[in-house]
C-alpha cells in the first residue's frame, strides 16, 4: 500500500537559508549560499537598479508590485540585479526568500506556485535567460502561473525572468515551423511577455561606462596599477566586447596577479 500510494512529501523548510534551487525531480529546495556581491558593486545600471529595488520593496511589504522582465544585452547585470537586490533587503524583510528554477522547467512552474501560495514568505521566482526553444507549451504554463486560474496569481509570490530577447523568441523561430504554426506560436509566446508589468532593458555598456566600472571595482578592493586603462581596454578588445561581466572578469584576473582577495 505505501508503494502504491506513498506518503505526501514533507512541507519544505525555508528556514535554514535564504536562497534556494527547486528540483522539480523530487519537488526539493536546496539551499543555497548567500550572493556574495554587493549591489553598489553593479556599476553602470543605476536607473535600472532603482526601478528593480522600489519594484522588490513594494513586494516584499506587502503593496501592489508587478512582474519583472529584465531583457538586454548578455552580461550587463540582469541577474546579477536580482541576486544583489534580495541580499540587500534580506536583513530588512526576514519573510523574503529567493527561489531559482532553471528555463528548461517552466512547465513546473504552476504547481510550484500552487504550493508556495500557502506558505507564509514571501517569494522572488528567479528564472535566468528564460525563453521558449519548444514552441508554445512552456508560454501556456508560464501564462498559467503568472495568472493562476480561477484562484487568482498568488500575492506572495514575485516572478523575476531574465532574459537576451524582449519577446522571449528564439531567433530561429519561423524557420523550424510552417507559417500559421510559425504565426500561432509567436502570438502565444509574445502574449507572455505582456504578463509582466515591468521590463527594465539593459543596452549595451559604453567605454566611458566599462572604464567607470574597472576604476571602482580597482579602488574598491585596493587594486593599484599604473596603467589600469590601457590594460581594461585591452581585455576588453580580446573578449570582443563590453559589459559588466567582462569587466568583473578583468578585475578577477587582476586581483589575481596582484594576489588580491575578492567574492567569488
Amino acid at each position: 500500500l505505501e508503494r502504491l500510494a506513498p506518503p505526501p512529501p514533507a512541507a519544505p523548510d525555508f528556514s535554514g537559508a535564504r536562497l534556494f534551487r527547486h528540483e522539480p525531480a523530487t519537488g526539493a529546495f536546496a539551499p543555497a549560499p548567500d550572493y556574495p556581491l554587493s549591489l553598489d558593486l553593479l556599476v553602470g545600471i543605476d536607473r535600472q537598479k532603482a526601478r528593480f529595488v522600489e519594484n522588490l520593496r513594494r513586494f516584499a511589504e506587502g503593496l501592489p508590485s508587478n512582474h519583472v522582465l529584465l531583457w538586454g544585452v548578455r552580461g550587463t547585470g540582469k541577474s546579477s540585479v536580482t541576486k544583489a537586490a534580495f541580499m540587500a533587503m534580506a536583513d530588512t524583510y526576514p519573510d523574503l526568500k529567493l527561489v531559482e528554477v532553471d528555463r528548461d522547467e517552466v512547465v513546473a512552474l504552476p504547481p510550484l506556485f500552487d504550493l508556495l501560495r500557502a506558505r507564509s514568505e514571501r517569494f522572488v521566482v528567479l528564472c535566468d535567460d528564460l525563453s521558449f526553444e519548444d514552441g508554445a507549451a512552456a508560454a501556456k504554463a508560464l501564462k498559467s502561473a503568472l495568472e493562476g486560474g480561477v484562484s487568482g496569481p498568488p500575492e506572495n509570490v514575485l516572478f523575476v525572468a531574465t532574459s537576451n530577447r524582449r519577446h522571449l523568441m528564439p531567433r530561429d523561430h519561423a524557420e523550424r515551423q510552417g507559417a500559421i504554426a510559425a504565426a500561432e506560436n509567436a502570438e502565444e509566446e509574445m502574449s507572455v511577455s505582456d504578463r509582466f508589468g515591468l521590463w527594465i532593458g539593459f543596452p549595451p555598456m559604453d567605454q566611458a561606462t566599462y572604464l567607470q566600472a574597472i576604476r571602482s571595482y580597482a579602488a574598491r578592493f585596493e587594486l593599484d596599477v599604473a596603467d589600469l586603462d590601457r590594460r581594461a581596454l585591452q581585455w576588453s578588445q580580446m573578449r570582443g566586447g563590453r559589459s559588466g561581466r567582462v569587466a568583473w572578469q578583468f578585475v578577477r584576473d587582476l586581483a589575481g596577479e596582484l594576489c588580491a582577495s575578492l567574492p567569488s
